[in-house]
Order: structure tokens, then sequence, then C-alpha cells
């Protein structure tokens, strides 16, 4: 049975909410967590992934065993956050906006701690743009954007390719 509690209330304790942030868009063992984590005792690592996985947030992808122990693979549950499409109400698509923005700050936060930061080299940049659309200009711009990035969502780890976040946010900014 899924922990009942908000996962903004979840996600407000640090070591939870960094271990959500490396598994934005990927899967993980929890030794590749405990990797990423270092400072992060493995008890404690282990406590809170079972925390978000009785609360739904994460899910079990793999299973293997290493030395008579089971290590787990875990990804972030993306179908509990869509609400069985159904439309989110007000605190829960704050929440989940919230979550979204924290997993963009997390991730330019561990661009930035790297030890050779170049932006110019990296291609780094973040806009923001105010576009004039009716809801029939909107979706079609969806649909090109979707027809767009599709070729490149199936491309796997290899070399010479660098992981990349790419982030878009479209908001009425008024109903006048």
């Amino acid at each position: 049975m899924p922990d009942p509690r908000s996962l903004a209330d979840l996600l407000h304790q640090p070591v939870r909410w960094r271990i959500v942030q490396n598994l934005i868009g990927r899967p993980l063992t929890t030794g590749q967590l405990a990797q990423r984590l270092p400072d992060v005792p493995t008890t404690t690592l282990y406590r809170h992934v079972a925390v978000l996985v009785q609360a739904d947030v994460l899910r079990v992808t793999g299973e293997r065993r290493i030395r008579g122990a089971v290590e787990r693979t875990y990804e972030l549950n993306t179908a509990a956050a869509d609400g069985d499409n159904e439309a989110p109400d007000r605190d829960r698509l704050r929440t989940m906006f919230t979550v979204f923005l924290a997993g963009l700050a997390g991730d330019f936060d561990r661009y930035l701690a790297a030890d050779d930061v170049d932006p110019v080299r990296d291609r780094v940049s973040f806009r923001q743009a105010a576009l004039w659309l009716s809801d029939g200009e909107l979706a079609e711009l969806q649909e090109r954007i979707t027809e767009a990035f599709a070729p490149f969502l199936e491309h796997d780890p290899e070399e010479g390719r660098t992981r990349r976040i790419l982030s878009t946010v479209l908001l009425p900014a008024d109903r006048g």
C-alpha cells in the first residue's frame, strides 16, 4: 500500500530529494546510487530508497543476485505522477512543478560542481520566449516539437554521446 504522505512531504527530506534527482531519466541500482551519493551512509540510503518505494515514487525494474544479496534497479514511477490521466488538482500540480524545477536546479548544480565548467564548449543555454499563439497554433507547435525530438529520444548511451537535459515549460502568461 503506497505511503499516504504527499510528494512534497516525502521530498522535503534532502537525501530522498537527491535520490530522486539522480533517478531523473535513468534507472540506477542501489550500488550506483551509493556511488553518486558517497556522503550518504549505505544504511541511510537503503532506508530512504525503501520509503520512496513504499510511497510509489520509485519502482523496482530489475533484480540480480550478487554474493547472496539481491541488488535492485530502481526508476522513477512516472506513471504514478500521471494520476491515471486525470487532471491533477492545484496542490498536486504545484508539487509536480516544484519537483520539476528542483530536478532542473539539481542538474544545473551538478554541472557547476564539475572541475572543467565551460558553458560555451558544453553548449549550455537557457532561454525563455513569449509566443502569441491560438490554441490551434499551440497544438501545431507541440506536435512539431514532438516530431523533432522523436528520433533522438531512442538514443542509447555510447562513446561520443553526452547525456543532456532538455526542459520546456508552456504556460499561459495571462487570461486576457
